[in-house]
């Protein structure tokens, strides 16, 4: 298995580490539900070094970006960053993204670490534009800060005033390095996220002079665990569970990103067709009966099974059992009462609107 450049720092902290998308990673450090409040309240450091980041440049870098992703890459102007996904023809998700404008000739594209190879390949082979397709995913840490506090922490490393907007990037200095700062999250609280270059001795220094920084504000290391039952109390959709080959973005809630006025993308006539047949949706789901709703169990209505749970949790800011799951379209208005199958036993549970923490 892979490591990060930050495996000696989670070994050393007692994390429990777990094979992730080809890598040893930490779950958990204290506890998912330690991880996941210190977050809501106040600010947590995740290591996503193991996410790729694949850099596309050459004049018709634009081009290729349009033609390879549902969004609407001209929109973007450097230090912009874009959520976008790459479709198959027949509108399956390849993977979900970030589009990083660097320069008019440059972007960087951040895709999932179970993806990067994959991802790579499918770049290359729709690279008609005569674009560099360079997967640089080896040679980038990456951390994420995240919480009310994060700002605050972050500050303190750089000389000048962190003025981002959500969604945007610049580069700054830390401990001398040059390093890309951007201010995206995947929790729903402020964050950002630091990419830099470097070995496992740089690494640690910028990890401890993070935590440094963040000593007043109780910062806490945080795992893959509390990283999920985050994103899933915001209603993101994770690839592989919510989304993937056999879904396509319509269905899945990511009509907002699926620019179909835009000039000729892969994929876009099939998520035409989508859009006018759509026959299931991707819904937000709450129950008050004590349940863990598991990623495959059956959602049922009147006895007839209408859909699946993708993703689920107990919340821990809610207290209570929060679903992401497929349902016939017929089913997917607000408030429509339905039942979450468990061990055969239909447990009462009702449709409700994202995210399930309002922020």
């Amino acid at each position: 298995m892979k490591k990060t450049t930050f495996y000696e720092i989670h070994k050393n902290l007692n994390a429990k580490l777990v094979e992730f998308a080809g890598y040893e990673m930490p779950i958990q450090y204290s506890s998912i539900i330690q991880e996941h409040k210190a977050v809501r309240s106040s600010v947590g450091v995740f290591d996503v070094s193991h996410m790729g980041e694949i850099f596309v440049k050459g004049p018709k870098a634009l081009e290729f970006i349009q033609y390879v992703t549902i969004n609407d890459a001209s929109k973007l102007f450097p230090g912009r960053v874009q959520y976008s996904a790459m479709c198959y023809e027949d509108g399956g998700i390849v993977d979900d993204l970030l589009v990083y404008k660097i320069s008019d000739q440059e972007f960087m594209l951040v895709v999932n670490a179970s993806n990067i190879e994959k991802d790579f390949e499918w770049l290359k082979s729709n690279n008609k534009f005569d674009v560099i397709v360079d997967n640089q995913s080896d040679l980038y840490s990456l951390l994420a800060i995240q919480g009310p506090n994060s700002l605050n922490v972050l500050q303190k490393l750089v000389n000048e005033k962190i003025d981002l907007e959500y969604y945007y990037f610049n580069f700054q200095n830390i401990l001398g390095n040059k390093v890309i700062l951007s201010r995206t999250g995947y929790t729903g609280e402020l964050g950002y996220e630091l990419y830099f270059q470097g070995d496992s001795e740089l690494a640690e220094k910028i990890w401890n002079a993070i935590f440094s920084a963040g000593k007043e504000y109780n910062i806490q290391p945080v795992g893959l665990g509390a990283r999920d039952s985050l994103r899933l109390e915001m209603g993101y959709c994770l690839y592989g569970n919510d989304i993937d080959k056999t879904t396509n973005p319509i269905e899945a809630g990511l009509g907002w990103i699926t620019k179909l006025n835009k000039p000729e993308f892969i994929g876009k006539s099939a998520l035409i067709f989508a859009k006018e047949n759509l026959t299931r949706k991707l819904v937000a789901i709450t129950s008050d009966e004590k349940i863990f709703p598991r990623h495959g169990y059956d959602i049922s209505f009147n006895g007839e099974i209408i859909g699946k749970v993708t993703s689920g949790t107990v919340s821990p800011i809610l207290e209570k059992a929060i679903a992401l799951a497929y349902v016939k379209k017929e089913f997917s208005d607000i408030d429509t009462q339905l039942n979450i199958l468990n061990r055969g036993k239909e447990v009462p549970a009702k449709v409700v609107k994202l995210p399930f923490i309002k922020k």
